[in-house]
């Protein structure tokens, strides 16, 4: 930590560092005057900068909000209520230690659901303390997926064999043609200095296309045209210009055929030879609404235009059989031969990654020349972090665990948007467990997942609810016992970039904690004295566990020197070019898939033999398409983008209110249709719920389309209506069979509740 004295020795510099789940990491100099932060300032050192957002910069109004949790307390009224008691630190920890072993002893310790978030992004506050004490204590049921990426992990790894895709951000700027497909930078960040790098390559005249159903920031401020397309439907799109591709003979046939398989399988579908239905520009107009003169220009673009780099958003692979869009992409990327280039991208998981030796894919080939299939590793004894519940557990049906992990592949593990049928039906429904308690850190789960009031019934249906926490979010209010967590100034703790810049950050503690919260690390360590748990990291100081989780991190030469700055930036010689090796040298490096290339027909899925995950990307509909019956009745498709206002639920701050009003995205022909106006008092419904929420009647959405962003907190009224504008009252909770989940796949109708606009949370 550095101290530098200004002001006549009354202010003091602390360089910390902002580390929520927004796209980037950031560092932070708090001004503390008087034990208090009076100004936050950013990074202005050597380049890289990694300059803090406007999030970042309100933080402060989070840190001495009025509405920060004070102290432990404990319920009183029904659960969801919102009525509780102050109780000590002492009476919320035995009750808690005293619950956990009573549920432990009456059930199993599958009983126990850890419900971690995402709220906290240090390497060890948050979930990582509470999650080893659980382990330690016998284990948990434990979640799969993430509902930001799953669709385009699975798609990466079916593909590449890894997750690590993408190449630095610098090397942008040798690109002749980006292609933002569903990805808004300039308010999402996507890592600290990646909207300054796409100025930069406007600037230097490369072309920029943006494809999304709105008129993003990032479109508006970077692209040179806008592709509007109808949500749902971006996998047909990219397989019509993959027929464009293929007709007009664009293809990069020798990388096709160095560095691929499964081409003809996948030509055969695209030509329509498997099914009888070509899939032209024609076919795809009829599905996306993109005209197919703009769909055969800009595949022609992108396949002569090299090299090129296609990055497709993890917003179109947030829907229903979202794998099928980050595959399509994949696939382009792949018989374009714009992968393991300057310039290029392989489009996948986005997992941009510079060159430490310790983490770039591609084993030598020599390893496994044979091709056979590469099988889950056997893990012979139980280390302290393994969850004893998981331990040696059976896959999952539909898992990838043959390449070398895979997604989470545990039978025992429950996904994320099953959690409220698998609290509901438990075994007797099929799930895993009976799930009696749920401990909830760093995570506001009523109000980010699908379907929020099925949701309220599985919370109400609990034995016990524990929720740690900074403030009294709408999954809070359902806890038995809520325990106040302190914030980023109030510890210390390090932050790994958010997609694998080479940086690191040290989040030196700037003040003392405020009111009676306690770090997550002090409540495990309290925990675990009642739960009979020793040793391990439970025993030890927070510096030597930061040390500690340092040290396997080759690259971090100086720790003394990554404490003192508040960041430790990697010197790297050349921008990160994932698959670089694998190109350049094939002889000696393969594709870490069970073939050893890049897998256009996969056979890890063709052996699932389930048609809703072909072994080739393929377009699928579902029943809350805009081909649906339902659209009868919810004729609007909605979206539920991320905005530069909030991370996730976070920072529901007034300054930051201020910047963007929460406001429903609707088009000027369905609001006219509807004699809704700009600012009126609307409701967002459908068969799972009803929302109220202010209009933006705009042009910057395509028609069909309304837009909630995610985030806002649920703030029903008395008869159920959400005043608050939670998207996810209407989301689904249902999930692809690869997992994605789809946050971007409901139907809803749209009516006028009042020619007044309202507070919506009066």
């Amino acid at each position: 930590m550095t101290e530098e004295n200004i002001n006549n020795n009354e202010t003091k510099i602390i360089n910390t560092a902002c580390c929520h789940d927004c796209g980037g990491r950031c560092v932070l100099k708090a001004h503390v005057k008087n034990g208090r932060i009076i100004r936050f300032e950013t990074d202005h050192d050597e380049e890289p900068q990694l300059r803090a957002c406007l999030r970042g910069r309100a933080y402060r109004q989070r840190v001495y909000s009025d509405d920060r949790l004070k102290y432990p307390m404990r319920r009183t009224g029904e659960r969801g209520e919102g009525k509780f008691e102050r109780i000590s630190w002492e009476e919320a920890l035995d009750s808690v230690a005293e619950k956990l072993k009573l549920i432990k002893e009456k059930y199993d310790n599958s009983s126990i659901l850890f419900v971690a978030g995402s709220g906290n992004q240090g390497m060890l506050h948050g979930v990582t303390s509470v999650g080893l004490m659980l382990n330690q204590f016998g284990g948990y049921t434990r979640m799969w997926g993430a509902p930001s990426y799953e669709g385009a992990l699975f798609a990466s790894m079916a593909t590449y064999g890894t997750i690590m895709s993408g190449n630095s951000r610098e090397d942008l700027l040798n690109s002749k043609l980006i292609i933002m497909w569903g990805w808004n930078p300039a308010s999402t960040i996507w890592d600290p200095g990646t909207p300054l790098i796409l100025s930069k390559a406007r600037e230097k005249g490369v072309k920029i296309v943006a494809v999304d159903p709105i008129f993003t920031d990032s479109a508006a401020v970077l692209a040179s045209e806008w592709i509007p397309i109808r949500p749902n439907t971006d996998t047909a799109m990219l397989i019509a210009m993959a027929y464009v591709i293929i007709k007009e003979n664009l293809l990069d046939r020798d990388f096709i055929e160095k560095y691929t398989i499964g081409f003809d399988e996948y030509e055969s579908y695209v030509m329509g030879k498997e099914d009888g239905v070509e899939k032209t520009p024609q076919w795809a107009e009829s599905i996306t609404n993109v005209p197919s003169k703009l769909i055969e220009n800009l595949a022609r673009e992108y396949a002569t235009k090299k090299p090129a780099a296609l990055i497709a958003g993890w917003g179109p692979a947030r829907t229903m059989f979202g794998e099928q869009f980050a595959r399509a992409a994949a696939v382009l990327t792949a018989i374009t031969g714009n992968i393991g280039i300057n310039g290029g991208y392989a489009s996948g998981f986005m997992r941009a990654y510079y060159s430490r030796e310790t983490i770039i894919p591609g084993k030598k080939k020599q390893e496994h020349a044979d091709g056979a299939k590469i099988e889950k590793p056997k893990i012979k004894k139980l280390r302290p972090q393994d969850n004893p519940v998981d331990f040696n557990a059976l896959p999952r049906k539909n898992t990838l665990f043959k390449l070398r992990g895979g997604t989470n592949p545990a039978k025992t593990r429950i996904h994320y948007n099953d959690y409220y049928d698998a609290i509901l039906q438990g075994r007797e429904g099929g799930f895993p467990a009976d799930i009696k308690l749920a401990y909830i850190v760093a995570s506001n789960r009523l109000n980010q997942y699908g379907n929020l009031n099925k949701g309220i019934k599985a919370l109400k249906a609990l034995d016990f609810v524990i929720v740690q926490d900074q403030f009294m979010t709408p999954t809070a209010k359902f806890a038995d016992i809520v325990l106040p967590v302190n914030t980023f100034m109030e510890r210390n703790d390090i932050a790994v970039p958010w997609l694998g810049s080479p940086y690191y950050l040290y989040l030196n503690k700037a003040i003392e904690p405020l009111y009676e919260s306690k770090s997550d690390l002090e409540i495990s360590k309290e925990l675990a004295k009642r739960l009979g748990i020793k040793g391990g990291l439970l025993d030890m100081e927070e510096e030597q566990i930061l040390k500690m989780l340092a040290a396997p991190r080759k690259d971090i030469k100086n720790f003394n020197k990554m404490k003192r700055d508040g960041y430790y930036k990697v010197k790297v010689d050349e921008p990160f070019i994932a698959f670089k090796k694998q190109v350049e040298d094939p002889e000696k490096y393969e594709f870490p898939t069970s073939s050893g290339k890049i897998e256009i027909y996969c056979e890890a899925l063709a052996e699932m033999e389930n048609p809703l995950i072909p072994p080739i990307p393929k377009y699928l509909s579902h029943d809350e398409n805009y081909d649906s019956p339902k659209t009868s009745k919810y004729p609007l498709q909605l979206i539920t983008p991320h905005n530069k206002r909030r991370t996730h639920s976070s920072l529901n701050m007034p300054w930051l209110e201020e910047v963007e009003a929460h406001e429903a995205w609707i088009s000027t022909v369905d609001a006219t249709s509807r004699e809704i106006n700009n600012g009126d008092l609307i409701d967002v419904f459908n068969d799972r719920g009803r929302i109220r929420i202010p209009a933006k009647v705009t042009e910057r959405i395509m028609p069909g389309v309304i837009c909630v962003y995610q985030g806002a907190w649920y703030n029903p009224t008395e008869n159920g209506v959400d005043r608050g504008g939670c998207a996810n009252v209407l989301t689904n909770d249902g999930y692809s069979p690869g997992g994605a989940f789809p946050m971007n796949s409901s139907l809803v109708q749209v009516e006028l509740h009042s020619k007044k606009r309202e507070d919506a949370n009066k």
